[in-house]
């Protein structure tokens, strides 16, 4: 309906961190107050982070220090994700090496599973998380036992970390490491694949999830494989541009500007005779063109563009960027 508020149609929201609820050590302006009107609205919050390394509770306390509703039952890591999957593959009982934090080896232990150090102990199964005093003899005991036939399991294949100094390699550049020596690939529960936003949903005892992010290759891709409805929020990594050249697994439902978007109704996107219009700006396709009649600066003008692009492109494999053609742009 016209008047209804977006999230009126969800019974939880699964957020992304950084980049939706912080920037660094400060919150994102608006961000906290949004999420804290999710309870009054009858929707439930959780998080969702591959951070594998730290503690749920470590993670909820950041986020109540920022003023965020947090518990360390409403934070889901991919520690958390991965080793729920893992129990999934695995008879109880079964015998883990636990390639990372002490945090990963917890979350193996709730499970029912047994930790072990050594490819020496012929573990049944392998799950290998970040921390950053891996070395080359974990990556090898890993390997030992992922060749010698050991299910194996990656918390994310995230490739890179920041850092105060800069970008360092992330858990993805560790697996990479162990599936190059043994010629395998893992099971990977953290975005961008399913497991992490399904383990997240199927704890809140939500059916009708929205998640948020700011980025299309992870938040968005993971909560869209999960058949879920997702939100671009444009505080952080992507773009309007990067959203509308996106290839189709990564298109969000939903292109908002911020959380406040959550409680106002989303505008509808009308289409005929093969223009698309959103509030009162319209956009086509023309071969490789979208020409946009609207202003740059707002939002509806790139909603109507998406709409149109995605359309003559229903089935992207890699991103394509229309040429742009703005026919109106008051104040560009």
């Amino acid at each position: 309906m016209a008047n209804t508020p977006l999230i009126a149609g969800y019974d939880a929201v699964l957020s992304d961190l950084d980049g939706v609820v912080y920037a660094g050590p400060h919150a994102i302006a608006g961000a906290v107050e949004a999420l804290q009107r999710l309870e009054g609205a009858g929707v439930q919050l959780a998080y969702v982070t591959n951070n594998a390394s730290r503690s749920s509770e470590t993670v909820a306390a950041h986020l109540r220090e920022l003023g965020a509703p947090a518990t360390a039952e409403t934070v889901f890591g991919s520690a958390q994700a991965g080793a729920e999957l893992l129990a999934g593959q695995v008879p109880a009982g079964a015998t883990v090496l636990v390639i990372g934090s002490a945090w990963l080896t917890e979350q193996v232990l709730e499970q029912g599973l047994v930790p072990v150090r050594s490819a020496d102990d012929r573990p049944d199964a392998v799950i290998q998380g970040f921390d950053p005093g891996l070395g080359w003899k974990h990556l090898a005991e890993a390997a030992f036992a992922v060749e010698r036939g050991a299910k194996w399991v990656a918390t994310n294949t995230d490739m890179s970390i920041p850092q105060a100094r800069g970008i360092a390699p992330g858990n993805g550049t560790l697996v990479a490491a162990v599936a190059a020596a043994t010629g395998r690939t893992p099971l990977v529960a953290g975005k961008p694949e399913a497991p992490l936003f399904l383990t997240a949903a199927s704890h809140l005892g939500a059916s009708t999830p929205l998640v948020v992010g700011d980025r299309l290759d992870t938040d968005i891709l993971g909560g869209n494989n999960a058949g879920f409805a997702t939100a671009l929020v444009l505080t952080g990594v992507d773009s309007p541009q990067t959203a509308l050249a996106a290839r189709t697994r990564e298109r969000p439902t939903y292109l908002v500007e911020n959380l406040d978007a959550f409680y106002a109704p989303y505008p509808e996107i009308e289409a005929r005779d093969g223009v698309f219009a959103c509030g009162t700006a319209t956009a086509r396709v023309l071969g490789n063109t979208v020409e946009i009649s609207g202003d740059r600066s707002d939002l509806d003008s790139w909603r109507a563009a998406c709409a149109a692009w995605w359309n003559a492109r229903p089935v992207a494999e890699t991103a394509s960027a229309p040429e742009l053609s703005w026919t109106v742009t008051p104040g560009g």
